[in-house]
C-alpha cells in the first residue's frame, strides 16, 4: 500500500466511528439548496445531496452500480433502495467495511450491497456497471486521469458517471501566499494530493472518452455543511470522542476551519461532473 493510501486508511479507520455516532451513515457534504439554507436538517441535507445528483444527471434507472470510495456505503444503500440496484462499494478502510456490513444487514440489503476493502485504482477494468458513483473520493486520488479512465472502462455502453469532488478554483494568475498556505494545510490534514479545478476535471473526462460531459460548481449549496460540522463537534460528547479517536482525527477536526475559510474565499470548490459512455 502506498504511503498516501496508508494515511487515508488510518484516518478513516480512526475517525469513522465518531463521525457515524454524530452524523450517521452518509459521510459526505449535505446539499442546502442554491441559497445555502443553514436551517435544513443535516441528515435531510445529506440525502438531498444524493437526490440532487441523481436528478441533475437525469437518472431514472440503475441496475448495477460501482461506488468508488464508498465510506460505510450510505450512497450505495440509498440507490439500492431507490432503484432496486445491486451495488459494489470499495473503501481502503476495514473499519468502514465492517460498519457497512452491519448497516447492510440491519437494512436487509446484504444481498444487494457488497462493500470490499480495496484500492479503487486496482479494480478490474471490465464494462459491467450502468452507474459509476464517486462521492467525495476523487480528491484523494493522485492519478486523476487514471481514475477517470477507470470510471469509463467500468461502464457498459450507455452507462453514466456521477462524480462529486473537492476542487480548487481555476488558477488564473496564480494563488497568493495565503491561498497556497491554506491549501497546504487542507491537503496535509485530509491527506490529499494536489486538487484540480472543475474545468481540468472536465478535460480529463473528455480525454477518457466520456460523451456529453457536464460540470457544475455547487459550492454555495454545500458551504453551510462545514459550519454544521463544526457546531456538532463543539459538544462534550464530541470532544470526548475526538480524544478517543486519536491525534489524526483531532487534526482533521482542527482543519475544518480551513475548509470553511477556503469556501468563503472562493478558493475551494465543490465540483460535480457527469458523463456517459
Amino acid at each position: 500500500m502506498s504511503q498516501l493510501n496508508e494515511k487515508i486508511k488510518t484516518f478513516y479507520d480512526d475517525s469513522s466511528e465518531l463521525w457515524i455516532e454524530r452524523w450517521g451513515e452518509h459521510m459526505h457534504h449535505g446539499h442546502y439548496g442554491p441559497d445555502g439554507n443553514i436551517k435544513k436538517d443535516r441528515l435531510k441535507a445529506q440525502e438531498d445531496m444524493i437526490r440532487e445528483l441523481l436528478n441533475w444527471a437525469n437518472i431514472k434507472e440503475v441496475n448495477k452500480m460501482l461506488d468508488l470510495g464508498c465510506g460505510v456505503g450510505g450512497s450505495s444503500r440509498f440507490i439500492a433502495k431507490t432503484f432496486g440496484a445491486n451495488a459494489k462499494g470499495v473503501t481502503l478502510s476495514p473499519v468502514q467495511a465492517s460498519i457497512a456490513e452491519t448497516y447492510n444487514i440491519n437494512q436487509n440489503l446484504q444481498e444487494k450491497v457488497k462493500i470490499n476493502v480495496q484500492d479503487m485504482m486496482t479494480l478490474e477494468r471490465a464494462s459491467q456497471y450502468d452507474l459509476v458513483w464517486s462521492m467525495e473520493s476523487a480528491e484523494h486520488i493522485a492519478d486523476k486521469a487514471g481514475l477517470l479512465q477507470l470510471c469509463f472502462d467500468s461502464l457498459v455502453p450507455g452507462g453514466r458517471l456521477i462524480m462529486a469532488t473537492w476542487c480548487v478554483r481555476d488558477e488564473g494568475a496564480g494563488y497568493t501566499k495565503t491561498e497556497k498556505s491554506l491549501l497546504e494545510k487542507v491537503s496535509k490534514h485530509y491527506h490529499l494530493p494536489p486538487m484540480v479545478s472543475i474545468s481540468e476535471l472536465a478535460l480529463l473526462a473528455d480525454k477518457a472518452g466520456f460523451n456529453e460531459v457536464q460540470t457544475a460548481d455547487w459550492s454555495p449549496s454545500v458551504e453551510p455543511f462545514w459550519g454544521a460540522v463544526i457546531r456538532s463537534a463543539l459538544t462534550v460528547k464530541s470532544i470526548q470522542g475526538l480524544v478517543r479517536s486519536g491525534w489524526g482525527t483531532i487534526k482533521g477536526a482542527w482543519a475544518m476551519q480551513y475548509m470553511q475559510r477556503g469556501y468563503r474565499m472562493g478558493l475551494i470548490k465543490f465540483g460535480v461532473l457527469q458523463g456517459h459512455k
